[in-house]
This record gives structure tokens, sequence and C-alpha cells, in this order.
């Protein structure tokens, strides 16, 4: 890892037209980024063994695998294939050395307007495989999202959601289930703050940085760089750090204006405007 490495985590969806797996490792290593987080099928495309070896000989650590979830299903058959395949993913992101799977958890199942029941299914699937991700080693994240994604990407949109799955899963509050607070995702919840003094720095696995941008274009591929849109991000670091969050920020951006852009530049820009967040979480950058 470059000896200039400066307390950010990119997820690797910030460069992903421009740069496959080990094009990533290799620029954000050598352009002093300090961890990496990773997709499934990028992992899949090397082998996780060979991923894993890449991560470790580049000094760069993997803090999060992307993702495991979809649980909902329309039948039992279907929803055994989800298990399987959240299965799958814990094995991969212990090979790679993640600390952490990313749930998103999964919306309806096409035809279905069972909401309750969607719920319910992410509650019985995340309780069954978080006894195989414990003994792996791999901690399970869930990432509410924007209620925008509730129909197709995940029926959990609430931090209050999340910490209600985690307490009612593991009333111990061990951390081994855990969430991921994503700024995009959580920004306009008016309970917000009592939900981050409610989370405890065990539970906390992650915090996402990015921006909404006033006039949004697309609801997927539009986020903005930090600095560009209406977030207040000083104020939700201030309250992260205060919840106990001992980890890195971490730059996820899907954008296809950024994707357009030279990758070192999408880097560096990524390093410069998250030094304000870094300063307030860490007293340096």
């Amino acid at each position: 890892m470059n000896h200039a490495s400066v307390g950010l985590c990119l997820n690797t969806a910030t460069t992903r037209l421009q740069w496959d797996f080990a094009q990533a490792v290799d620029g954000y290593s050598r352009l002093g980024v300090a961890a990496i987080s990773p997709w499934r099928h990028e992992i899949q495309a090397y082998g996780p063994a060979k991923a894993g070896r890449l991560l470790r000989e580049a000094g760069l650590p993997a803090l999060g695998l992307c993702r495991g979830g979809g649980f909902p299903a329309q039948d039992g058959e279907s929803f055994r294939r989800h298990i399987d395949d959240n299965r799958l993913a814990i094995e991969e992101a212990h090979a790679i050395g993640a600390k952490s799977l990313v749930l998103v958890c999964g919306g309806l199942p096409e035809g279905s307007r069972d909401l309750p029941s969607a719920r319910q299914h992410v509650i019985d699937a995340i309780a069954e495989i978080l006894p195989e991700a414990r003994q792996a080693g791999v901690k399970l994240s869930i990432e509410p999202l924007h209620p925008m994604y509730t129909a197709d990407r995940s029926c959990i949109s609430l931090l209050s959601q999340a910490l209600d799955i985690c307490e009612q899963l593991e009333p111990t509050k061990e951390g081994w289930l855990g969430v991921v607070v994503d700024v995009y995702h959580v920004w306009w919840d008016p309970n917000l703050e009592d939900s981050l003094k409610r989370v405890t720095s065990k539970q906390l696995h992650g915090f996402h940085i990015n921006d909404w941008l006033y006039k949004t274009q697309d609801l997927l591929e539009d986020r903005g760089m930090m600095g560009d849109g209406i977030i207040d991000l000083p104020w939700l670091a201030d309250r992260v750090k205060a919840s106990g969050f001992g980890g890195l920020p971490e730059v996820e951006i899907f954008s296809r204006y950024w994707w357009g852009q030279d990758p070192e530049y999408v880097v560096q820009t990524c390093l410069k405007r998250s030094a304000s967040v870094r300063e307030r979480m860490t007293d340096s950058v």
C-alpha cells in the first residue's frame, strides 16, 4: 500500500466502468486509498482465491463485500436458492478477508403486493445464515435503502427497521449482525438522529458517503460527489462518530457522469472531497 494512504475506503462501484477489479486494486493502492469494498461479480470473475491474493499483495484490506440479500421469494424453492446464494457470498467474503457481507435485503417478489411477508422473509433468511456467517468470521451488515427502492431492491428502508431486525435476531448486540449507514439512503429520515443514538459501535459496520443532487436525473445512477449536493455530511459524520463508529468512511458513487471521467481523477477527487468528513471522524486526514 502507498505509505501516504489516508483513512478512506473506496467502493469499486465508484469506478466500475473504468477499472476492473485488478485495475481498481492497483489504482486505489497506488493513489493512497486505505481499503476497498468490491462486488461479488468482480470477485467471481477472478475467483475468490486469486482475488484475495491480489488484495493481500497490494496490502489493501477489504471492508465489505457487496452484496448478499435479495431474500424475499415467490415460493419455498426460490427462497432456498436465495439462502444458498448467500451462503456462497459468505464463503466469498471469507476468502478475500472481507470484514462483512453487505445485505441489500430485496424487495417484493414479482407479482406480489405482500410487503409484510417480504419483510418476514428477510428476518427468516438472516436468522438462518447468521450462525454460518459467525462461524466464518464474517459480519452481516444490513443496508437500508431509500424507500424509492422498496418494490425492487429493499423492503428495509429505515435505519430503525434494520436495528429492529438486529435486536430481534441478536439481542446480545455482539455485532455479528449490524448495519451500514449510506447517506444517500438515509439523509431524509426525520428519525435518523434517534436511530444513530440507538445503534451501538459494534452494530455500526459501515458509513458510506456521497451526495444527493438537488436535481437528480436518475435515482440509481446519478449520485453526487461529496459537496455537490444537499446532504449535510458534516452533521452526519459528527453523529456517526458519536455513535462510536471507529471504521473508515467509504465512498460509494453510482454515477454515469463520474463513470465517464478518468478513474485516477475520480479517485483523487474522492480523496479531496472526503477530507472534511475524515477530519471530523478521525481528527486528521
